[in-house]
């Protein structure tokens, strides 16, 4: 059989390929449909619990075992995708409407996880069955095959309010993202009935509804004016505070009582905001602090920050809204599956969505009722017919040979073969004209039918019937009718599970924090070989001095308020603010100076270090491997920024001596290879930072600068270069840029 090569540009099969993946993510995995507002996930594990009959009037199931009963028929990605989906629509502190009833430890708003499913319960919720899964066997909603087509799935589930408001979503698809905030339930139904009653009505009036998000753990909306255009467009941000109460403390104390915290907060960001308040009163930005507990319980969030007694409390809470994440943001884009395609949604296009399959799911419900009620009409009409011809229909049973007989006489009027007492009785038979379903209703019927009070009963089930095909085909030919029966429903889901607002909206004003001076004191910076940079007061370092000048390569005595200066053989300068640098004991490690930095210890090397404050005094010499000088004023590396270059760099090379002129009087360059040379300071030019300096020695191929020593007229006669101890009166004096001499040690 020859081969059948088809050639094709690679990026074109990589580009449909990846959309078609991105496409597969997007409608089968990440994001929600507007209609019951659920991911293909939740949807295939509520139906799998429904059809397991885990009802919320039942006992509970175990996790696992709706976990891998949902696995095996609907979703074949891993059990913990399906678990996850599980315990997050147990907890109430993160949906606005908890869809499943978890029975032990389902995780808590600090974070901790769920216990493994082999461990937790479940069961519905009351509303989830009432509101998103009632009616799913009338014929509603369209049933797919599932991924290998053994069984059958709901599309989507025939929910009746607007699930996708109440309990929000969010999720991560390819190349987008939905993050949609719940809301209150009443508000929502008000807001969906408002909008049923008028189609035209605008987002502005419907927000007279839906006041804003309602978040489970409560919390003050500050950025009410902002929230109309969020509504309108789908997309902004959500500004939200906690909600903080001032009560008196022991000893005089006050009491800072955070009793609801932003919605963004949490989970792990509880713990993160209560070490950023350790953290705020560790590096002396914040003195007033006296302790902080996490009081929180079941019964709700309590976080107590104990007060000194004549603290500014206002100050102190707008520095916590400044500081940490007790002010936060809720980043909203509505983005959801609409007709089949992602689509960013405002207010009024979600709701006029959910309205349109409300409508799409009670035409479907109550033709599938209005079938099956005339069906019913039907037999009861040729039951109570038989009641009245009951003797004859006897006659005809007993004269038949079999039920095919008589089925065809009650039928088709045909008597061939069958004995009759009289001729008048077979023509009687040969004019009965009974429906297949109504003959079959008849040969079924048991013969206490026949008792007086069975028959009063059947003609009532008869007026009731027809009274019923009425009203449901009221209901499907009058559009009134159909908005009465939807604006009913979602009337009584607002009396059964409505609920009173927990989240405040309003226009906060914005949080003005002064910070106060920390108090000037000296201080003493201290850098190991190892990059670990802290900082103590002068005496803790004057009762340590001897231990810390040994444990320490660069120590330096500065102002609290100041800054020191990192100079590196990249010729980069990086400022550090002392405030910014761990204030602790003697016997503290202190932290990476790459934490407190710009500076990256895996691409440069420190030469020294000076506090911000000398540089101005002095000048500074610099040396390069390549033998490059030049004296720079101080004073131009007293800069703001965080960063700046301190030299420039020829190509190859790099910084290896960075120091302060205070008396120096002459210069001392060393080589690798061992030659000396001795020069006045006078040889070096003063130049700025941008310059490259000048040849202060000629240097053979491969060899370079090892080490650059400063003579001073009162100071050490004498020098340490490779362990041994050279005196500066043996190298005899030169002009700058000479090869020096080589000495014998």
């Amino acid at each position: 059989m020859p081969e059948n090569i088809i050639k094709t540009e690679y990026s074109e099969v990589m580009q449909k390929s990846y959309i078609d993946y991105a496409m597969s993510v997007i409608i089968a995995r990440a994001l929600p449909d507007v209609r019951d507002g659920l991911k293909p996930v939740q949807r295939r594990t509520l139906y799998d619990m429904h059809e397991l009959g885990i009802s919320y009037n039942k006992p509970y199931r175990k996790s696992a075992r709706i976990v891998g009963d949902t696995m095996g028929k609907y979703h074949p990605h891993g059990d913990s995708s399906i678990y996850d989906a599980l315990v997050v629509m147990a907890q109430d502190f993160k949906k606005g409407m908890a869809l499943v009833d978890g029975h032990g430890n389902f995780g808590n708003i600090e974070g901790d996880t769920a216990a493994a499913m082999r461990y937790t319960e479940a069961r519905l919720q009351k509303v989830t069955q009432d509101a998103i899964l009632a009616d799913l066997d009338k014929d509603v909603i369209d049933f797919v095959p599932n991924f290998d087509e053994t069984e059958k799935e709901p599309s989507v589930l025939p929910c009746r309010i607007p699930n996708l408001l109440i309990n929000g979503s969010e999720g991560i698809a390819v190349g987008m993202v939905t993050s949609i905030p719940p809301h209150n339930i009443s508000e929502v139904i008000d807001a969906t009935k408002a909008y049923i009653e008028n189609p035209e009505i605008t987002t502005k009036q419907l927000m007279r509804y839906v006041k804003g998000p309602d978040f489970p753990t409560g919390g003050i909306v500050i950025n009410k004016d902002e929230l109309l255009e969020i509504y309108e467009t789908g997309t902004g941000k959500i500004k939200v505070r906690g909600k903080v109460d001032i009560e008196k403390g022991k000893n005089g104390h006050i009491n800072v009582v955070i009793s609801e915290i932003p919605y963004p907060m949490i989970g792990a960001n509880i713990s993160k905001f209560l070490s950023d308040i350790a953290e705020l009163y560790e590096s002396k930005k914040c003195t007033d602090i006296v302790d902080i507990s996490n009081q929180s319980s079941k019964e709700g969030i309590r976080i107590v920050i104990e007060l000194k007694k004549d603290t500014d409390t206002d100050n102190f809470v707008n520095m916590l809204y400044k500081k940490t994440r007790l002010e936060d943001t809720f980043g909203v884009n509505m983005l959801a599956i609409a007709d089949g395609r992602p689509e960013t949604l405002g207010l009024k296009d979600i709701l006029k969505h959910c309205a349109a399959f409300y409508y799409e799911v009670n035409r479907r419900k109550y033709t599938n009722l209005l079938e099956k009620e005339q069906e019913r009409k039907e037999i009861q009409e040729g039951l109570i017919r038989a009641c009245n011809v009951i003797d004859l229909i006897i006659e005809i049973l007993r004269g038949s040979k079999d039920r095919a007989m008589a089925k065809r006489c009650l039928v088709e009027g045909i008597t061939d073969g069958i004995r009759f007492k009289s001729k008048e009785s077979e023509i009687m038979a040969a004019m009965l004209r009974f429906t297949e379903k109504q003959a079959n209703a008849i040969l079924e019927m048991r013969l206490y039918k026949l008792i007086g009070l069975e028959l009063d009963a059947l003609i009532k089930d008869h007026e009731e019937t027809m009274a019923n095909i009425f009203r449901y085909e009221d209901i499907l030919e009058r559009h009134d009718s159909m908005t009465q029966v939807i604006l009913n429903d979602l009337e009584q889901f607002k009396s059964e599970f409505g609920r009173k607002r927990r989240t405040v909206i309003e226009n906060g004003q914005e949080a003005v924090y002064e910070e106060k001076k920390a108090e000037e004191i000296d201080v003493t910076v201290l850098m190991d070989r190892f990059g670990y940079i802290k900082c103590v007061d002068d005496a803790t370092y004057a009762r340590n001095k001897e231990s810390l000048d040994e444990e320490n390569k660069f120590i330096v005595s500065c102002k609290s308020s100041g800054k020191v200066c990192l100079f590196t053989d990249t010729g980069v300068l990086h400022t550090v603010k002392v405030s910014d640098i761990p204030f602790g004991k003697a016997k503290d490690k202190g932290t990476p100076v790459d934490n407190v930095s710009t500076y990256s210890s895996r691409t440069e090397r420190i030469l020294n270090l000076f506090p911000q404050s000398d540089l101005n005094l002095y000048r500074m010499s610099f040396v390069t491997k390549q033998a490059m000088c030049k004296i720079v004023d101080g004073g131009e590396f007293d800069v703001s920024r965080r960063e700046v270059a301190a030299t420039k760099l020829n190509d190859g090379d790099e910084l290896v001596s960075v120091e302060v002129l205070r008396d120096t009087v002459r210069m001392v360059l060393v080589t690798n290879e061992g030659f000396y040379i001795r020069f006045p300071m006078e040889e070096i030019p003063m130049q700025k930072k941008a310059a490259a300096g000048v040849k202060c020695m000629k240097l053979s191929d491969n060899d370079y600068i090892a080490g650059v020593f400063g003579e001073t007229a009162e100071g050490s006669k004498t020098f340490e270069f490779k362990d041994k101890t050279i005196e500066f009166a043996r190298i005899k004096e030169s002009k700058r840029g000479g090869k020096g001499t080589k000495l014998r040690l």
